[in-house]
């Protein structure tokens, strides 16, 4: 059975996960360490799963439990790799699909992007998510999803 896992700390994209789960019928976790508030869904589908607080906790309970049927919806890039290696599909909340064509220069991008913020060059804010985007990330998790349904 396909499920979606949410990386739902700094997730903007949540109640566009909702909304196409509920339309497909699959099970969603959103793992949270409780950092950020966080409101239940309607859809009974939707569970809640809280971490302790701590460096990459949620990340390591969505790896321990992933499987290649499913899909987690994160923006961090570590995060997404162990998905990848597990076999699993992973997508960021922009709709862009995280693949192991692209997993390995998109870690060493973060790492330079990593280096450039602590010497000050760049900074670390990004533009809020429009209409656009989150239209982008629903036919993006739309399709993921509608696929791994259809494989055996």
């Amino acid at each position: 059975m396909t499920e979606i896992y949410i990386d739902a700390d700094a997730c903007p994209v949540r109640e566009e996960v909702y909304r196409v789960a509920e339309r497909l019928g699959v099970l969603v976790h959103v793992v949270s360490n409780g950092s950020r508030p966080i409101r239940p869904a309607a859809y009974p589908g939707v569970k809640l799963v809280f971490v302790d607080q701590g460096a990459d906790i949620a990340d390591d309970w969505i790896a321990e439990r992933i499987g290649p049927k499913d899909l987690c919806v994160t923006a961090d890039i570590p995060l997404a790799a162990r998905c990848l290696a597990r076999g699993a599909r992973a997508l960021g909340p922009t709709g862009r699909p995280w693949t192991s064509s692209n997993i390995g220069s998109a870690l060493a991008g973060r790492e330079l992007s990593r280096h450039l913020r602590e010497i000050g060059a760049i900074s670390g804010h990004h533009a809020p998510m429009g209409k656009a985007d989150k239209s982008r990330f629903i036919g993006a998790l739309d399709e993921a999803i509608r696929a791994l349904l259809r494989s055996p």
